[in-house]
């Protein structure tokens, strides 16, 4: 952990476990390093059953402007060496998105082409009102390699997602909102405490509910409409039948908050 403490500041507030980007002289730019540290720090929140939700934030004034440009010239040497660069990264990225855990992003500053990868792999998004979004790689003759081709038009669309991808353009924080983007858009100085807020209420639902929540969304997104229903039929059976449940219609009845322990 002491190699990814220099990469990330691993933290926790209250039950949520935190992610922070720790370099911003250089933007908070991803490497292979620093996708292993967030994969490992992900996995020590997993194990933790303590730990309900997962902020992933960053240092300074910006998120995160993308990979590490000197890491993909020197990966360049050979296929080998590239196909492992975009693996670490895939790994590190699904792995949040089909983690257990509730996954908040915020976001200040830029958050540009690989930055934009890791804030599209989480599941809720807020936003300082100063925030700028956008997909750099045409600029410079890449080709995004960490998910943004395939998960960006299915959260804002194709034509929006093409228009990004083409024009370098960025947008700012409003506009992501209007586009689904983001959840919510804050003032900066408010930005932190909102998402720790948000991930503190997520400690009073059922884990193991939100965790099917997630699965089910996630996975039925790409199934025919009624293969997917089929699948929420399947899934949902037993956690229905759960103390979980029994806790909650109780909580109902009784005209109380639930306590899911």
């Amino acid at each position: 952990m002491s190699d990814a403490i220099q990469l990330i500041n691993v933290s926790r507030e209250g039950r949520t476990g935190v992610i922070e980007l720790a370099r911003p002289s250089v933007f908070n730019c991803l490497s292979m390093e620093v996708h292993a540290a967030i994969l490992a720090a992900l996995k020590g929140f997993e194990a933790d059953t303590s730990i309900s939700a997962l902020l992933i934030c960053a240092e300074g004034k910006n998120f995160c402007t993308g990979a590490e440009l000197g890491e993909v010239k020197e990966k360049r040497r050979s296929e080998a060496e590239i196909d492992a660069f975009l693996r670490r990264g895939h790994e590190t990225l699904q792995a949040l998105e089909e983690s257990r855990l509730p996954v908040v992003c915020a976001v200040q500053g830029l958050c540009l082409a690989g930055g934009m990868e890791l804030l599209l792999a989480c599941d809720v998004a807020f936003a300082a009102q100063t925030a700028k979004f956008g997909d750099q790689h045409a600029q410079f003759g890449l080709v995004p390699g960490w998910g943004a081709s395939q998960r960006l038009p299915r959260l804002i669309g194709l034509r929006r997602a093409m228009d990004l991808f083409m024009s370098v353009r960025w947008i700012e924080a409003e506009k992501a909102e209007q586009w689904g983007l983001v959840n919510y858009v804050l003032p900066e100085g408010d930005l932190r405490s909102e998402a720790l807020a948000y991930c503190a209420k997520l400690a009073t639902r059922n884990s193991v509910g939100l965790a099917m929540m997630k699965r089910l969304a996630i996975e039925g997104l790409d199934m025919p409409l009624a293969d997917a229903l089929e699948f929420e039929i399947r899934n949902v059976n037993a956690p229905l039948r759960s103390d979980a449940v029994t806790e909650g219609l109780a909580a109902f009845e009784e005209k109380r908050q639930p306590n899911f322990g």
